[in-house]
């Protein structure tokens, strides 16, 4: 480890002297870029992730004096990968920077993969209004590259999480939007249900038993499969508990779904929120009387 870290001063100090020295601008910087790299694998090998992050910045400086566009962006991303295991805020900035680079190279689908990276930060983070800024960011470019089924799994990212921050209607739009774009494809089809089913769960949160009902119309109308599923089963059957203030037969339905077909946590967190809304309309109901 020791062995490492001396290399990569070494390295390193030798590349500020080449910047720093007289010689041809190119070579001047090929060659502090050369000794840039090496310096920062050795601070890689030493498991020195702050140096070995901070050194593929100046690496990263390098190329974009040399306008090697390309192979700056690739530091940044190599910084970023660095800076992750120490300093979230720093992977996020250097990806940031890559991500600039690949959009003026006209690298889209590169940049979609690293705003995706971002947004995927930001969730470990349980940052998720961030995360879903950058998941929808990263959702476009995929879309402008017509790369669809990553696009999806960044819009049922947003989805899902405007969900959890109570955006329900905005869920709905994107989960019937990847329902029917699904339609289209024979290998998407079997997907449609559980899009469906999501955007329902979205509707029985937002309390509007009529608008319950007329989603699951319209969702019969765009897949007429669908009322033959345990899914529309499911959110017919909440549906009526929600208009019988039920919870006894609200709890069943769910249980019964649930011990064929195990609920998600995320539908799971769903389902209690529309049951404690129930609860709640229960009791202030006894109180009226």
């Amino acid at each position: 480890m020791g062995d490492h870290l001396a290399r990569a001063e070494d390295f390193q100090n030798k590349a500020e002297k080449k910047l720093g020295g007289w010689g041809l601008f190119s070579s001047k910087f090929e060659d502090a870029a050369e000794l840039f790299d090496k310096s920062a694998n050795s601070f890689k090998l030493a498991k020195s992730w702050d140096k070995a992050g901070s050194t593929y910045v100046k690496l990263a400086n390098c190329h974009l004096k040399m306008e090697s566009k390309h192979e700056a962006a690739q530091a940044y991303v190599d910084a970023a990968h660095c800076y992750k295991k120490t300093n979230i805020n720093e992977s996020v900035s250097c990806l940031d920077n890559a991500v600039n680079l690949f959009c003026e190279i006209g690298r889209l689908s590169m940049a979609a993969r690293y705003l995706k990276e971002i947004a995927e930060l930001y969730e470990s983070e349980q940052n998720i209004e961030q995360a879903v800024v950058y998941y929808e960011k990263s959702a476009d470019f995929y879309e402008n590259e017509e790369v669809n089924t990553s696009a999806n799994q960044c819009k049922q990212k947003v989805a899902q999480f405007c969900a959890q921050l109570e955006q329900y209607q905005r869920s709905i739009e994107i989960y019937e939007e990847i329902a029917r774009q699904s339609l289209g494809n024979n290998l998407l089809k079997y997907g449609v249900k559980g899009h469906l089913l999501n955007a329902g769960i979205c509707q029985l949160c937002k309390g509007d038993v009529i608008a319950i009902t007329n989603a699951l119309e319209r969702y019969q109308d765009l897949d007429p499969t669908f009322s033959g599923t345990r899914e529309y089963r499911l959110l017919a059957d909440i549906a009526a508990a929600m208009d019988e203030e039920d919870i006894g037969k609200f709890t069943e339905v769910v249980k019964e779904f649930d011990s064929m077909t195990p609920l998600d946590s995320w539908k799971t967190t769903l389902l209690l929120r529309v049951k404690e809304k129930l609860k709640a309309k229960e009791l202030e109901e006894d109180d009226l009387t």
